[in-house]
């Protein structure tokens, strides 16, 4: 517990470590071998923000999010992103009804606490820029109305690599509204074993039971809020943004849009470790999972195989260190 809090955000830290640790060992029981995923993905969901997915098919991206719209009592809904998947098969359409004779609105899928997209990139842009108002405004507005969206409210969507068969690349504007983006990995030989032993009989997710709700998580996103960034750690933040927005290796940098991701992440990431203050290493562990899947490189940069995640790692190893008294 961090000292010199008051007893209501001291209590408020508490509740936060309690529920989170729950949702965290609910989603640990599914997914084995995973826990700086896991973290990952409870660090965005307390953020206020989307998670983004990326792995070859078959590690574990579309059990991850699953587990953790499981572990929470909320709407959740799931699309299948595909090549022939339209825009309205989101958001929803108005359609008529000879009853009443005037048309009405029929939600789509995107009405939830967590929609979970799974393979967003193989469904064509157009449909993927149906996403991009409701995870930046959290609404929809289909024929001139707009509608508001539930909070909590969190796009948790997978996708395969690139040079998969059958993909569509992200907009630039789809990729940036996402918070982090995490790669799940070949799990360990140890956790491997284990899999055989835990899925082998029958799928651990049907015997997950939620440990929180909705009301529980837009409480901790309250608690979030309130976390302390120092001056010295906001002008960090904001140093390192600007390194991605002039290095010779990037054609497009991280956006004002990546800096208060960032930033809200970090408060989220001090909260799981029972901190009302973030410090440098916030920002630090959750630079490339925030920054990366953002940036472009130049063309020379990706001949060189010089990936963005490259490029982040070397600043944040080169940029100074604000101290935790500043």
């Amino acid at each position: 517990m961090a000292v010199g809090t008051h007893g209501g955000r001291a209590s408020g830290l508490d509740g936060l470590a309690q529920v989170a640790n729950k949702i965290r060992d609910a989603v640990e029981s599914v997914v084995e071998g995973k826990p700086h995923a896991v973290r990952l993905a409870l660090t965005v969901l307390l953020s206020e923000g989307h998670l983004l997915i990326e792995d070859v098919p078959g590690v574990g991206k579309t059990m991850l999010a699953k587990a953790l719209a499981r572990s929470i009592d909320c709407s959740v809904r799931r699309v299948q992103f595909t090549p022939d998947l339209l825009p309205s098969d989101i958001t929803g359409v108005s359609a008529y009804n000879q009853e009443l004779r005037e048309f009405e609105f029929k939600p789509g899928p995107v009405f939830a606490n967590l929609l979970v997209g799974d393979e967003i990139n193989r469904a064509s842009p157009k449909t993927q820029s149906a996403l991009l108002e409701c995870m930046e405004e959290r609404q929809v507005t289909v024929d001139g109305t707009s509608y508001r969206l539930e909070r909590p409210f969190m796009v948790v969507a997978t996708q395969n690599p690139v040079e998969m068969e059958g993909t569509y690349p992200l907009p630039e504007a789809q990729r940036d509204r996402f918070t982090a983006r995490i790669s799940m990995g070949y799990p360990d030989p140890a956790a491997e074993l284990e899999m055989l032993d835990v899925h082998g009989r029958s799928s651990p997710l049907d015997r997950l039971a939620p440990v929180a709700d909705a009301a529980d998580v837009r409480a901790l996103v309250e608690v979030v809020r309130d976390q302390h960034v120092a001056p010295a750690v906001r002008q960090y933040v904001i140093d390192l943004v600007t390194a991605t927005r002039n290095h010779p290796e990037l054609r497009l940098g991280a956006s004002p849009r990546a800096t208060l991701h960032l930033v809200r992440a970090a408060r989220a990431y001090a909260a799981l470790d029972d901190r009302d203050y973030v410090l440098p290493d916030d920002v630090q562990d959750l630079a490339v999972p925030v920054l990366a899947h953002r940036l472009l490189p130049t063309a020379e940069a990706q001949v060189e195989r010089r990936r963005p995640e490259h490029v982040v790692t070397e600043l944040v190893h080169r940029l100074p260190v604000p101290s935790p008294r500043q």
